[in-house]
């Protein structure tokens, strides 16, 4: 019998690893594969530990390493031919494996990532930042370039072939992973004929904008290990503008001019507005293009922040949550 080995990163996550531990089981049964947990703790304070021995999984505990380096380590002690690698606080639906097996079997693809959702519990600017990334369900799959590793799964041979992940990255190893796999001829997949509960979302403001901060941060470091990118500097030229615009503005605003104040912030929404209507679009839905409007333009001055503090060498550290 086939043998999956699923790896979760944890950081103080009690609230939710017993209910992403129990799904992967139910996931696992379904498709009727022997199913390996390997819970990998990056120091949690809290029982999240006690709770993952409680359902069979292997925990070992790793403080002090980064989000790539927990992962590895969670290969090392894997089994299985196959290597899925979920979040501590994402649920995967129990068809979760079944289908993707057999997209597999029909060399239709060799990597594969569910679409998230957020709990009907969720705020409006966690559920909307969501659903900017999702698809109608009329889109069930499509090849894309990378994948985030909120699930992940692959047969592992894939894995080994790229060395897993990097392990110096404090965000953005999923991408930096993943781009890997692809430039080895890994055909990507993102499927969205079923979704994934994404129960970590943001329940604050204040823990939003430090989530997106601390996103943001990772294009410098992917440009040092993969090179000059255009489509990696995009992104944060679009938020030093954005920025640049701001200081114009104060600018026109001492010296007098409040027009010309007013057509600067006014140029800042713009590239927002853009991201808002290309994202939301194929939803129909005019109340999340104004709430993905105003969302995008507070990322473009985090992404801008995040990007300068970087280029000072910022090196705060945070625990791995995964």
């Amino acid at each position: 019998m086939n043998r999956i080995s699923i790896i979760i990163p944890m950081y103080n996550e009690a609230r939710h690893i017993g209910r992403t531990l129990l799904a992967a089981q139910k996931a696992a049964h379904a498709a009727n594969i022997e199913c390996e947990l390997i819970v990998v703790d990056n120091g949690s304070s809290d029982d999240g530990p006690h709770i993952a021995r409680q359902f069979g999984a292997q925990v070992l505990v790793l403080p002090g390493l980064l989000i790539g380096a927990l992962r590895n380590r969670g290969v090392l002690l894997a089994s299985g031919q196959w290597i899925a690698f979920i979040d501590a606080d994402v649920e995967m639906p129990e068809d979760w494996l079944k289908p993707l097996f057999e997209l597999e079997s029909g060399a239709q693809a060799d990597v594969f990532g569910l679409d998230l959702h957020t709990p009907a519990a969720a705020p409006w600017y966690a559920t909307a930042w969501q659903r900017r990334t999702l698809r109608p369900s009329s889109q069930a799959s499509h090849t894309v370039d990378w994948l985030p590793s909120s699930n992940l799964l692959m047969r592992r041979r894939w894995f080994d072939k790229v060395g897993g992940f990097n392990e110096h990255l404090r965000t953005g190893e999923d991408k930096e992973f993943t781009l890997r796999l692809s430039e080895q001829g890994a055909r990507l997949l993102a499927v969205n004929s079923n979704v994934a509960l994404h129960w970590g979302y943001e329940m604050n403001w204040r823990e939003w904008m430090g989530k997106e901060m601390w996103r943001q941060g990772s294009h410098l470091q992917l440009l040092r290990t993969h090179g000059f990118s255009l489509r990696l500097l995009r992104f944060p030229m679009l938020s030093l503008g954005a920025w640049l615009l701001d200081l114009l503005a104060i600018s026109a605003l001492l010296n007098g001019f409040p027009h010309h104040a007013a057509v600067m912030v006014l140029l800042t929404t713009i590239p927002a507005l853009v991201l808002s209507i290309r994202q939301s679009s194929r939803h129909h839905d005019l109340s999340l293009t104004l709430q993905l409007w105003g969302l995008h333009w507070v990322r473009l001055h985090l992404a801008g922040a995040a990007f300068i503090l970087n280029l000072c060498h910022w090196n705060a550290r945070r625990p791995a949550r995964g």
